[in-house]
């Protein structure tokens, strides 16, 4: 083989052989940590929703999901009503619930170009036999925001993000 075809090669190989986190970040979009640590509460685990709301304050998109049983979907009433409109597949954002005391730590992925353009998280709790939270905590979408840590007002004690 010549080493103009191997060189060719090699160059190929290096151009597209790159993990998918990168070609992610390439594709527009950027990862993040989200740390959510529970207030101490007794009871079952809190079912989460981490929803991406657009500057019209409407839910653009579900981020994740924390409860993989489907049956209490309907105790985060607001999400509910509009996963139930516009219903995609969300069995690769889901995962476990979390209970009082405990913490949650999971990747979000968020298209860049919404952060700093007037978008916000919200963080939707329940809890069987107790409170629904439409917003336990909402924060905005911004480069500053996500280098913080913010409070909850109901479930969630606070949440954290860190770069992926």
């Amino acid at each position: 083989m010549s080493d103009l075809i191997k060189t060719v090669l090699v160059f190929m190989v290096l151009t597209f052989a790159r993990p998918a986190s990168s070609i992610a970040q390439t594709a527009g979009t950027s990862k993040y940590k989200c740390m959510i640590q529970m207030t101490n509460y007794m009871g079952e685990g809190a079912y989460i929703v981490v929803s991406l709301i657009n500057p019209k304050n409407a839910y653009d998109k579900t981020l994740y999901v924390m409860g993989q049983d489907k049956k209490w979907y309907n105790s985060l009433k607001e999400w509910h009503k509009f996963q139930s409109k516009k219903p995609v597949n969300i069995s690769a954002i889901t995962g476990a619930s979390v209970t009082g005391g405990d913490r949650s730590v999971n990747v979000l992925e968020i298209e860049s170009a919404k952060i700093n353009a007037g978008y916000k998280l919200r963080f939707e709790s329940a809890v069987e036999d107790k409170n629904y939270y439409v917003k336990d905590l909402e924060i905005p979408l911004t480069t500053e925001a996500l280098s913080g840590k913010s409070e909850g007002t109901g479930f969630i004690r606070y949440v954290r993000f860190s770069p992926n």
